[in-house]
């Protein structure tokens, strides 16, 4: 009954906001409506349900379509001054994109689902089951890892296969015209082959790189035959309850795909160098924690590449995975969508991976999601695509169109200049009506991003992110433009390292475009000064141009980036283990851990001296062993190297409840991954914990304040640093690495 009145009130609504929207208002009577919606919008943003929130947003619609009306009709300069005349439409034009996907946005997750949970209990009702993991020049040791948590996955054996796709060592690498890529090849194929023989995992190469990862994937089904499919990334490791939890869902019959959310153990490079990731949500919290339930509301949740399980029989259907964009997972979902098949969205993070370390790898792989979903939208449109309903032509259409906000997000940078340096006035408009229009406009907007977003994404973060992205993202939208056919896949780098703080080899122009907007501010204050006549519209544009300077003031700090030796996140771990170290045997608790190894907590020093260079074995007790009495006779006996894995003290450290000691794997490549699929991977329930402790709400005046705070410090320090740089060289960096490949200090933060 609810859902009933708030699709009724939201009709009604739409049709009184047309109507409401082209009254002819005064002035004043216009601020006084604006602040009343306003107060309006707070109360019933507390209202819980959909219909809370259809009421919330047609309150917050009333004053946005007002500001509409008013900015289309009044505020354009007139056509027979085309110098002013072309900037202000393009100025505007800016302006209805932005909200035109703000409300196809609200729109999706006005009304969101929750699927409820499914967990498959009886191995009998179990259906066969494919891992596909593609790599293509990953670090073995980092794709050993995720091959280790597949097979490690709770499930019947005898029902599910893991296969490694390798396109680092298909036939063409091997038989490559130059003798040292094809002897890398080559290595490269042994090593893999070896990890999967010792794992247990099926290794396949292909005879020709075609297609990208779609044609990778597609070889993998011609080479298997599993009822059901699943795609893990390389650097994408599942837990061990994956399977269970999702294979369930799939007794709907006409369902082709259930995805996952993916979480991320290390920070993306804002985060890093911002300093935020221990506290503030991620950049894709949004979309995997409303976005994704929103287009599952309206069966449109799509395939992200990793962490989905698919059925077979759908992707025979439409010929295997879809290949004529590089965004093969969306395009792959629009195919089947589009043929009556249905999607889950299961919110619960079941794989761990990880993010790019460096800006540069961010915004290669941001660049290769915007190409390939505008290479969609020019050559599958979804508006046009038989058979999909309403809902899901807005949902792809919406997904698509996001990935041109660097036109709007580079006229807003650019648009005040243009009044301060040149006098051009491509927005015609009274301090009054500025007051009256934009302001509660600009108000309206961010209480519906705090409504809809609050804990999922901070005020003002957006803005940093898109601006951000734009520099790079502009060239490779209109390259697509030019040339919808033309993009190419690359594969993002993972697992770098950097020796030292330095900027980012793509500095130079957020540096520039910092330095040409503090100098038009200095233009700014000097027309405030000397020009009285232009004031009041000098002061209404400043405090735009003051909000843009703030912002790539903030964005020099993602430039920066931060020293990191670790090749591989350390998360918090609660586990027992035993270790050995000459004659003694001791029991320890391993408090953290990565891939390369773990940090110890002894109750007691095992011996007198240095522990440190010393080499012992490490037995971590299985998880349903774990208890106080790991100390007894039976746990503390004998054990051949077979039941643990060898490991190097590389620290230790007093604490106040006993003594600190990290220890680095030097065992084999395939030990170390089995040691971390079950230490690191297997039970995600603590870094979730963790994570999900950040998802908390932020003022705007909070989120501007911290955004002043980040301009001002980077505002100084960066244009000093750039002036002593030589940019160019780029950061020394190392592949990940399992085997030796711990940082001199292995120890907490509260350490």
């Amino acid at each position: 009954m609810l859902k009933f009145l708030a699709y009724l009130f939201a009709t009604v609504a739409t049709i009184a906001m047309f109507f409401i929207a082209t009254l002819p208002l005064s002035v004043e009577v216009q601020l006084f409506l604006g602040l009343f919606l306003l107060l309006a919008m707070q109360f019933t943003k507390a209202i819980p349900g959909t219909l809370g929130r259809v009421i919330f947003l047609s309150l917050g619609g009333i004053i946005v379509g007002r500001y509409v009306y008013w900015r289309v009709t009044q505020t354009v300069p007139p056509i027979e001054n085309l110098a002013d005349f072309v900037p202000g439409v393009l100025l505007l034009a800016a302006e209805l994109f932005c909200i035109l996907m703000f409300f196809l946005s609200a729109l999706i997750v006005s009304d969101r689902y929750q699927r409820p949970r499914k967990v498959l209990t009886r191995d009998e009702d179990a259906p066969s089951v494919d891992v596909f993991i593609p790599s293509y020049n990953e670090d073995p040791g980092l794709v050993a890892c995720t091959i280790a948590a597949a097979k490690n996955m709770d499930y019947p054996a005898d029902k599910f296969r893991v296969f490694l796709l390798d396109d680092g060592a298909t036939d063409q690498k091997l038989n490559a015209y130059d003798p040292a890529a094809a002897r890398e090849a080559r290595d490269r194929a042994e090593t893999l082959k070896r990890i999967c023989d010792e794992l247990g995992a099926t290794y396949l190469a292909r005879e020709r790189n075609e297609h990208a990862k779609a044609g990778n994937l597609n070889y993998g089904l011609s080479r298997s035959e599993g009822d059901l499919v699943v795609v893990f990334d390389a650097d994408h490791a599942p837990a061990r309850e994956f399977l269970r939890e999702t294979v369930a869902y799939f007794s709907d019959p006409k369902l082709f795909l259930v995805q996952t959310p993916h979480f991320f153990l290390n920070p993306d490079p804002v985060e890093r160098n911002l300093r935020t990731f221990n506290f503030m949500p991620s950049e894709n919290d949004m979309f995997y924690g409303m976005i994704q339930k929103g287009l599952d509301k309206w069966d449109a949740t799509f395939f992200c590449g990793s962490g989905a399980v698919l059925r077979r029989s759908a992707l025979n259907e439409v010929g295997g995975f879809s290949g004529v964009s590089i965004t093969e997972d969306c395009e792959t979902a629009l195919e089947l969508h589009s043929r009556g098949w249905k999607s889950a969205y299961v919110d619960r993070p079941m794989i761990a991976g990880l993010q790019p370390d460096t800006i540069a790898s961010f915004i290669g792989q941001r660049s290769r999601w915007c190409r390939g979903m505008l290479q969609i939208l020019l050559l599958k449109n979804p508006l046009f695509k038989p058979g999909l309903n309403f809902m899901q032509r807005v949902a792809y259409v919406s997904s698509a169109l996001f990935w041109l906000f660097p036109f709007p997000r580079l006229v807003f940078l650019l648009a005040p200049l243009l009044f301060i340096l040149f006098s051009m006035k491509i927005y015609i408009a009274s301090p009054q009506e500025f007051l009256a229009y934009t302001l509660t406009y600009i108000l309206a907007v961010v209480t519906i991003q705090s409504g809809l977003y609050g804990k999922l994404r901070w005020p003002w973060i957006s803005e940093l992110y898109e601006y951000i992205q734009s520099i790079f993202l502009f060239p490779a939208i209109i390259s697509v433009l030019l040339n919808p056919r033309s993009p190419k896949f690359n594969v993002t780098t993972k697992g770098e390292t950097l020796e030292k703080e330095q900027l980012s080899v793509l500095a130079w122009p957020y540096v520039v475009v910092f330095v040409l907007m503090l100098a038009t501010t200095g233009v700014l204050f000097w027309r405030l000064e000397n020009d009285p006549g232009q004031t009041a519209l000098l002061s209404v544009v400043g405090i735009w141009h003051v909000f843009n300077l703030i912002v790539t003031g903030a964005a020099l700090g993602a430039i920066l980036e931060r020293k990191e030796v670790r090749t591989a996140p350390r998360i918090r771990v609660q586990r027992k283990g035993i270790l050995k170290l000459g004659e003694d045997t001791v029991p320890v608790t391993l408090v953290e851990a990565n891939t390369n190894g773990v940090l110890m907590h002894f109750d007691k020093v095992p011996h007198s001296g240095n522990m440190l260079g010393e080499r012992g074995l490490l037995k971590v007790l299985p998880a349903q062993k774990q208890g106080r009495n790991t100390s007894t006779s039976t746990d503390m006996g004998d054990f051949g190297p077979e039941e643990g894995i060898s490991v190097n003290i590389a620290s230790q450290r007093a604490s106040s409840t006993g003594l600190l000691v990290g220890a680095g794997y030097i065992d084999t490549v395939a030990k170390c991954a089995q040691a971390s699929s079950d230490l690191v991977f297997a039970d995600l329930s603590i870094p979730r914990a963790l994570h999900n402790r950040k998802l908390t709400g932020a003022s705007p005046v909070g989120g501007m304040l911290r955004l002043v705070r980040w301009s001002v410090h980077y505002g100084v320090r960066i244009p000093v640093i750039a002036m002593f740089s030589l940019l160019g060289s780029g950061a020394r960096r190392k592949p990940a690495r399992v085997e030796n490949d711990l940082p001199e200090t292995f120890m907490t933060p509260a350490e």
